[in-house]
Formats: structure tokens, sequence, C-alpha cells
């Protein structure tokens, strides 16, 4: 399974703090850089990092200083073309879209006009797009498929901003937070300060499983992001690499990421059904519905043609999650949002498991993701990642057959597992 994420912000969230996090935890500067590079914004900014203390505690503080003379009017509209267009990895794209795509819904619901119409100050100039294409390829780069991310404090008082002196929360963050259904702590005790920006509550909105309690776990790595203002306490928040020990929204054994204690055989965990019944949309906007409930959280979704009322041809769309409240909140926001249908069933299901686990094979072209599952007979079955596939036939220009073959042959040469 891939790698689990806790998120613990006490003393708010910023994307630059979320991104200095990941760089303690080893991400690599080119692993930020290069997706930057090929949104043309090389030379465009400069990243200011360096290893400081807040309230005696050891971090890394990120600034990142525009390098533009005159930077250009970023409206969604083109923002979001520029990304459609940009030679991204196709996982990175759709993460990247998500949070500006949540960042302009909730601007445009706040100002009150249409999405296209964002203008963004704050949230379009490049400083935030570094913050969110860094930490959105960061968490990629790390294999984090699961993020639990502790209640942020959004802060109180007021906030200077292109649009004037706004009250705090910001307008952006309280719309954010009502879409998704985050909880936001208390800010009590904290100096009035904006403490937690629309940006950062963005990234882990659309990265976030759930908002509360971290499950019970073993902590393998921890980063350490500072922010820069000076609080009675350490301003800081910590992302931690961890391997699950147990899960309780799951309801069973779930291992997740290196040295993780894997199972022996198959587990039985609980997962959240969703489905509707759709006779009125195009094929297009249930794939678009499809694709949307994927980003939100969904552990997967999918569609099956049927036969309706009248003999009209439909399609039974399903969505599987976890059986969190939160998480199941966030989901039917979709279905209202992006579906036609007027009702919504839901369930629980349990479902049997095989043991599995994911690795970084190294092969002659370059790494590739492989997910491993361990069959009833001892036997392990294994899958390559097709967007790494894919990515690196790009990158050597070969058929997918022949990267296909050299990653078998990879493969082949692994040691066997310990049983």
């Amino acid at each position: 399974m891939g790698q689990l994420a806790l998120l613990d912000c006490p003393t708010g969230l910023a994307g630059n703090m979320l991104l200095a996090a990941l760089f303690d935890l080893g991400v690599p500067r080119a692993v930020v850089e290069a997706p930057l590079a090929a949104l043309g914004l090389d030379g465009a900014y400069r990243l200011e990092l360096e290893e400081r203390r807040s309230g005696g505690l050891r971090g890394l503080h990120l600034a990142v200083r525009g390098l533009e003379p005159e930077p250009p009017a970023r409206h969604w509209s083109r923002l979001r073309e520029q990304l459609q267009q940009a030679p991204l990895e196709e996982a990175l794209r759709q993460r990247v879209l998500a949070v500006f795509g949540l960042l302009a819904e909730a601007e445009a619901a706040v100002h009150g006009h249409p999405p296209e119409r964002v203008h963004f100050h704050e949230v379009g100039a490049v400083d935030a797009l570094v913050d969110v294409v860094g930490v959105c390829a960061g968490l990629l780069h790390l294999g984090v498929d699961r993020l639990v991310c502790a209640p942020p404090p959004a802060g109180h008082g007021t906030v200077r901003t292109a649009h004037g002196l706004l009250p705090l929360p910001a307008p952006a963050v309280l719309e954010i937070a009502r879409r998704r259904s985050v909880p936001l702590a208390a800010a009590e005790g904290l100096p009035p300060a904006e403490l937690t920006t629309p940006t950062g509550l963005a990234l882990a909105a659309c990265w976030a499983d759930r908002f509360g309690l971290p499950p019970a776990h073993v902590p393998r790595r921890v980063g350490v992001g500072l922010g820069s203002r000076e609080l009675d306490r350490p301003n800081l928040l910590r992302l931690v690499l961890a391997d699950a020990l147990g899960s309780a929204d799951a309801g069973g054994l779930e291992p997740s990421g290196a040295g993780a204690a894997e199972p022996a055989e198959p587990w039985l965990e609980t997962v959240l059904v969703q489905q509707a019944q759709i006779d009125d949309a195009t094929p297009e906007d249930l794939a678009f519905l499809i694709e949307a409930l994927r980003q939100a959280g969904a552990l997967e979704a999918f569609s099956q043609p049927l036969t309706m009322k009248k003999g009209r041809p439909g399609w039974l769309v399903t969505a599987l999650g976890r059986p969190d409240p939160a998480a199941a909140a966030r989901l039917r926001q979709v279905w209202w949002r992006h579906g036609t249908s007027l009702g919504l069933r839901e369930q629980q299901q349990r479902r049997w498991v095989l043991p599995r686990r994911s690795l970084e094979l190294d092969t002659p072209l370059g790494v590739v993701r492989v997910k491993q599952a361990r069959r009833p007979d001892g036997r392990w079955s294994s899958k390559p990642e097709h967007d790494d596939l894919i990515a690196l036939a790009r990158r050597h220009d070969l058929a997918i057959d022949q990267v296909r073959a050299t990653v078998q042959h990879a493969l082949d040469r692994l040691p066997p597992p310990p049983p």
C-alpha cells in the first residue's frame, strides 16, 4: 500500500510551511523545480530555504521570492489552460487542477462572480504556484496516498489584502472549510493573525482523507516547516511519514509504507459505497463526475450501463470511500455539485483485501513505482504504475511495450519477498 502521512499544524497552515516540511523530509529541489519549469516559470522565482529555530525547535523556513518585474494577471480560465497544456505528469496535473479549482470556486463564491473570472492576487502570484505545484509534486514523490490532517486554527482579527482589510478567518478560508466540511480549531490563546491561508487549506482539503486525530501508527520520518511570524510558542507544522498499525476507519489491519508489518493472510475491512442511477447526463459529464469523486478522496469510482424506466439507457455510478463521516460528506458534495441525480444511496460494505505493498524499482530507464499483492498460495503479483511507464516512454522516445518489457525484466531479477 502507499505511504501514510500525518499533518500536525498547531499554529496554522500555509503552503510555504508545508513545502518546507517536504524539503525537510528530503524531497529533492529538482522534484519541485522541474514541473515549475514545464509551466514556464523557470527564472520567475527564487527559493530561499534555510534552517532556523522557532521557540527553541529546529525546522526549515521557506520564502519564495518572485523575480518577475511585471507579474502577469492570472485569471483562473488562463491558469487552467496553462496547466492543462503543460507537459506535466498526469497525476500531478490533476492534483494541481483540483487545488486551484477549489481556490477558484471559493474566491468566486465570496466575490459573487463565476470562477472563470476569478483574478488571483495572493493565490495567483508565482509564490502560490510554487507552493501548490511543489507540495503536490513532493507528496507524489514520497508516494503519499493517505493523509490525515489535524484541524488547523484559522486565526482571528483582520488581514490586509489586495481587496483591502478583510476579517479573519479569511472569507476564502471559511468558504473552503464550508464546501469540504473541514473542521477549524479554536484560535484561543493565539495572537490576532492569519494562521491558515486559503492556499494552505485548499492543499489540505484536496489531499486529506480526513481531518482529526491520527490513527495508531509508528512514526518513521518527520519534516518540520517553520512560519515567519514570531509567536509565544513554536510556529511550525510537522509532516510525519508513518506506518499504520491499524485503522479504525478501515475496520481492519491496514499496513502502510516501507517497513510496515504485512499480514500473512487477506484481511477484512469496511468501505463506504455511494451509488446513483443517472440517465440525463452526457458521457463527458459522467467522466467529469467520476474524476471529481476520485479527486475528492474516493478509493475508486466507476460506472456500469443499465436500462432504466421506459427503456431508457442509463448508468449506475458507484464511488467507494472510507467509512469516515467527513470523507463521506466530501464525496456527497461532489455528487450534488457535478451529478444530475436527485438522490444518492449510501451504505457500508465489508470487503476482503489481499496483503500488499508498494516499492520503487530501479530500472535501466529510471525509477518505477510497483504495487505488489500476495496471493493465498504465497505467490506475489506485481503491477507497475502505468503513469510511470508512460513517463519513461516519453522521456526515452520508446514504445510503451518496450518500457514494460524492461520493467518486467528488472522485476524478474528481484529476489523473492520474504515469506
